[in-house]
């Protein structure tokens, strides 16, 4: 094993040599030891190098068969739901706004017309894509306006979102459905997580104002004071905020 010397250096007495000597032989051993493990490592590799590259080819395998699903079978069938929810969209649109139809326009949107899909279809034919999520959420509503408070709790629990608007407003709907069944303790939970999700100045005083009510039909004024006095102290331009001195004073006075 080569070292490296200083050109030119030369001990000046013994003991400086045998230090020099000692210096070299350390060196060499760290060398020697680096050089061993190496060979070791190499061994290693040499010896296991099938299976190292049949794990790479795994990963690699599993990557490339993602992306083509992504491209070649998720992407499809994320537009054709897309274009799916078009037509039962334009049926729930109306219902929305001809109170006097809603029922029947309603199921035309959940169930489909004229060889076209309702909701309810893409959310059987095209599961896991954003199309069929978004039909959930719009099932569950159209049920809920129906008045079919069973099947709106069943779609409006199967939607998922992330959003701050959205998602409080699928719980909160749900303790809706449940204060109309009459189940005031689920409701409150509903309203509770939809208060919890996310702070704005739309939901959060609306489903902090329905807990309250709900607490108060259970009796746990405590609990409802605390979500009254919250919106007073802190969403004072809420609409909820305009009348929330006597839903203070009904919990205060165990009303």
């Amino acid at each position: 094993m080569a070292t490296y010397k200083k050109r030119g250096f030369k001990p000046k007495n013994k003991a400086e040599e045998q230090q020099f000597d000692a210096k070299e032989s350390t060196t060499a051993e760290v060398f020697s030891t680096l050089d061993q493990s190496a060979s070791r490592s190499e061994e290693w590799v040499a010896k296991n190098q099938n299976y190292i590259l049949g794990f790479i080819g795994v990963i690699a395998a599993a990557v490339l068969l993602y992306l083509g699903y992504m491209q070649f079978f998720q992407k499809p069938k994320e537009a054709s739901a897309s274009n799916e929810l078009y037509y039962p969209q334009q049926y729930f649109d109306q219902a929305v706004n001809a109170p006097a139809q809603q029922d029947s326009l309603y199921n035309l949107a959940l169930n489909g017309a004229d060889g076209k899909y309702g909701f309810i279809d893409i959310i059987d034919n095209y599961p896991g894509t954003d199309a069929a999520n978004l039909a959930t959420y719009q099932a569950g509503t159209a049920y809920m306006n129906m008045q079919n408070y069973e099947e709106a709790i069943k779609y409006l629990e199967d939607f998922s979102a992330d959003d701050d608007i959205i998602a409080p407003i699928a719980k909160g709907r749900i303790g809706d459905a449940f204060m109309q069944l009459g189940q005031a303790e689920d409701a409150l939970g509903y309203y509770e997580e939809a208060f919890k999700l996310s702070t704005n100045e739309y939901a959060t005083p609306m489903y902090l104002h329905k807990a309250g009510i709900a607490a108060l039909e259970l009796k746990e004024n405590e609990k409802a004071l605390t979500y009254f006095q919250k919106i007073k102290e802190e969403f004072s331009d809420a609409d909820q905020a305009k009348t929330i001195d006597a839903f203070i004073g009904m919990a205060k006075s165990g009303k």
